[in-house]
């Protein structure tokens, strides 16, 4: 049996990793993929303490409004994408705020 403090570190790995890549990338598929990373490592910490309280099903709940929010993310987020490249033919965050034509 695998110890709870070893899946929120992985989870805080996971976090952080994602968190270094949203403020170090400029690309907005990357960024969208880091946000991804967090929201993982959110899942993950939600359902490490929900395995700690087996009586209380709380966190997978909540995991499941994560994702459902995740897949409502992403669907904005490559819309945009998508916007972003018709207009300039690239996917950079530098550009992103000439949304406004």
């Amino acid at each position: 049996m695998i110890p709870v403090e070893h899946y929120i570190a992985l989870s805080a790995a996971l976090f952080t990793i994602g968190g270094i890549g949203f403020l170090v990338r400029r690309n907005v598929l990357s960024t969208l993929m880091s946000i991804e990373l967090m929201l993982n490592g959110v899942n993950l910490a939600l359902v490490a303490f929900n395995r700690a309280q087996t009586q209380n099903h709380t966190g997978q709940i909540f995991t499941f409004f994560v994702i459902a929010a995740e897949a409502a993310e992403v669907a904005v987020g490559l819309a945009i994408v998508i916007a972003l490249f018709r207009l300039k033919r690239s996917v950079r965050t530098d550009e992103a705020d000439l949304l406004r034509n």
